[in-house]
């Protein structure tokens, strides 16, 4: 009588059938031009992330072929990089769909665990010194610590009822929040909030604003589209320039907040997961979210390891933000002056 294969180990079914499998594939049996090609990541960016999540992914189990931290690396960093349907990247390890499924999930916990290791702002003096001064070498914008936006992220409908994940063009999205530095390490991402939500609504109720509003203002700014409004710490563009130190300003201010677009098309591009050129992310909003997340970390790591694609091509259609940027005028006059100062004293 056949035996249902559901019953069975679907690991151990692809023994024979060419596949590297579990006790056969190891990082020193492969070119360093398979794992980029294939996973997206030389073996020196690989060995490291096997060092840093290695005893989170040795949990203890019961199964007697335990998948080793390294297959479970390269299953969720090919999974990241190649946005290919899992059985697929399953195969190319040797490991089943429902696997492969466990190990995305088991990886991407595992970087979200250590997100604010390697996205936060930094706190010594002589740190936030340079990011101001690296801002500054862009296009003359002074003071500034970070530039801010929003970004879709396509993701499957939860249910037929729940319309809060319904962006402005009738898809399913997450709304994500982020700040980078001048050279697109992320200092704070914030991948949870609904598609529905405007920017301005979004950076109203995030964390970011309380952060600034109670620890982080450090003589400087953020800067930020005409989505948001003007605060004390976020300066945004001019709706209609007259001056030339209001042309000049805005020039500086586009110039410099362009880098979070270019992030923007970083991340897609190493990450096409999210790109929407293989569909949406097949996941529950909180698990999208952790995996928008994960692939932010892992942003941040491979810059931290030079691993600079800036130069690569972009692809897909990653939402941008949803906005129309109508310029809604700030009723907080503190803000205003402070913009009037900065104008003044930089840009006349």
């Amino acid at each position: 009588m056949a035996v249902p294969i559901a019953v069975l180990d679907c690991d151990l079914l692809l023994y024979g059938r060419g596949h590297r499998t579990l006790d056969r594939f190891k990082l020193e049996d492969v070119t360093d031009e398979y794992l980029v090609s294939t996973y997206g990541f030389p073996r020196q960016f690989i060995c490291y992330l096997v060092d840093l999540l290695g005893a989170t992914l040795s949990r203890p189990t019961q199964r007697s072929r335990a998948i080793s931290p390294e297959t479970q690396i390269l299953a969720a960093l090919g999974f990241y990089t190649s946005g290919s349907f899992q059985t697929r990247m399953g195969d190319a390890i040797g490991i089943s769909q429902a696997s492969m499924s466990r190990c995305v999930a088991n990886v991407t916990e595992a970087l979200v665990e250590r997100a604010s290791q390697f996205i936060h702002f930094p706190k010594d003096e002589a740190t936030v010194q340079t990011v101001k001064e690296d801002f500054y070498g862009l296009a003359g914008m002074p003071g500034v610590l970070g530039v801010v936006d929003c970004t879709h992220v396509a993701i499957k409908a939860p249910n037929a009822e729940d319309l809060s994940y319904v962006n402005r063009k009738g898809l399913h999205s997450l709304n994500c929040l982020m700040v980078c530095d001048s050279r697109g390490v992320l200092l704070s991402a914030e991948t949870h909030w609904p598609g529905s939500l405007p920017d301005c609504t979004v950076l109203e109720q995030a964390a970011l604003t309380s952060q600034f509003e109670t620890e982080l203002h450090k003589d400087g700014w953020l800067l930020g589209d005409s989505s948001f409004l003007l605060r004390t710490w976020l300066m945004t563009p001019l709706h209609i320039p007259e001056t030339p130190a209001e042309y000049r300003y805005n020039m500086a201010h586009s110039a410099t907040h362009n880098i979070i677009e270019r992030t923007f098309r970083t991340i897609r591009s190493r990450f096409r997961c999210l790109d929407g050129s293989k569909g949406t992310l097949q996941y529950s909003p909180e698990k999208s979210s952790h995996i928008i997340l994960a692939c932010c970390v892992l942003h941040n790591i491979s810059l931290q390891h030079g691993l600079d694609v800036w130069a690569a091509p972009a692809a897909g259609h990653m939402e941008q933000s949803e906005e129309e940027y109508e310029q809604i005028e700030s009723v907080d006059s503190e803000a205003c002056r402070v913009r009037q100062e900065l104008l003044l004293t930089h840009f006349s």
